[in-house]
């Protein structure tokens, strides 16, 4: 991993500690649901394993009173990290009425809350940063003091709504922050298989913007270029395509053989990189996570998604009668 002090970004001890925390709940919480789903208790599931320090490190950087976020559908850490709890994300996962996000009608792992300025997402890929680059326009337009943060996987800036959104939010220097989660894979694809260029973040010369690519086993670097980014936007110097790199660890969905196009060798590999594993290691160092901290924490959050499985369960389904709710007619 990087060195890079936590100190030296005016972070202390207690949110460094926090930042792993919500990361190790993303992946707790991720392996649950793997489970449920093999027992066949929820219908599907898209994996954050591998992707948790970008995500979480990202988030911490943000102003979670002003900013909006766009998050897709990987971002356990992300949302986790913004406010969302266990609950809501069990209850989204059983597709149950209490799902903050859609009342059980959106596919699993498609977020959003009023309440956490947080867009609601398609299953379309990358529809969601032309609406981001729309929020961050209506940001400029009021003198907000306030960005718009989305995020995507490395295959999806291959898709047409990523260009206009990249080149709208470029011309207009709206504050906007895009952050690609390559994770090596598009559904099958491997990242040579799916670009021509070095980094997905030498896509940022062309639209006039500045890019960056990071180590996003490291949620230390992902929050320090996502703060400076932060800080460019609302400057007025414009958006930033920030590329964050990592692993995906697991199948890409609960219907996917993750096998038929890579090796067990290959995963075995990035895991040693994986940075849940990598700021456990950065934290024991330092001193700041011990044997009885991290032992209590993994209890804390392992009676946390008991108590949010056992309440999933009983949950009611939504209502029949309100199927047409939100509906236009």
């Amino acid at each position: 991993m990087q060195m890079i002090n936590h100190e030296d970004l005016q972070l202390t001890d207690d949110d460094v500690l926090e930042m792993y925390r919500l990361m190790l709940t993303a992946r707790r919480f991720d392996e649950r649901t793997w489970l449920l789903n093999r027992a066949g208790k929820i219908p599907f599931l898209v994996s954050c394993q591998g992707q948790e320090a970008q995500q979480v490190g990202a988030a911490y950087a943000l102003d979670r009173e002003r900013d909006y976020t766009a998050p897709y559908y990987r971002d356990f850490g992300v949302v986790l990290a913004l406010g969302m709890t266990v609950k809501d994300l069990m209850m989204q996962a059983f597709a149950k009425a209490a799902d903050p996000n859609s009342g059980g009608r959106q596919m699993p792992g498609h977020f959003g809350s009023k309440r956490l300025r947080m867009l609601s997402g398609s299953s379309p890929v990358t529809t969601q940063v032309p609406h981001a680059v729309g929020v961050g326009l209506a940001c400029q337009m009021n003198n907000d003091q306030a960005i718009s943060f989305v995020t995507l996987g490395e295959g999806s800036t291959n898709q047409g709504d990523f260009h206009e959104g990249a080149n709208f939010a470029a011309v207009h220097k709206l504050p906007v922050i895009i952050m690609v989660e390559n994770n090596q894979y598009a559904i099958s694809v491997p990242l040579n298989k799916q670009v021509a260029c070095e980094k997905i973040s030498d896509r940022a010369i062309g639209y006039g913007m500045y890019g960056e690519t990071i180590d996003g086993n490291n949620p230390l670097a992902v929050y320090q270029a996502i703060k400076k980014a932060r800080d460019r936007a609302l400057k007025g110097e414009g958006p930033s395509l920030i590329e964050a790199v990592s692993y995906r660890l697991t199948a890409h969905s609960s219907d996917d053989d993750d096998m038929t196009y890579r090796t067990q060798e290959e995963i075995d590999q990035a895991k040693e990189q994986d940075g849940l594993h990598t700021f456990r290691q950065y934290l024991v160092k330092k001193n700041i996570l011990t044997d009885q901290i991290e032992s209590e924490m993994e209890a804390a959050i392992k009676v946390e998604i008991n108590q949010a499985t056992e309440a999933a369960e009983k949950a009611p389904y939504p209502s029949v009668e309100t199927l047409y709710d939100g509906v236009y007619q």
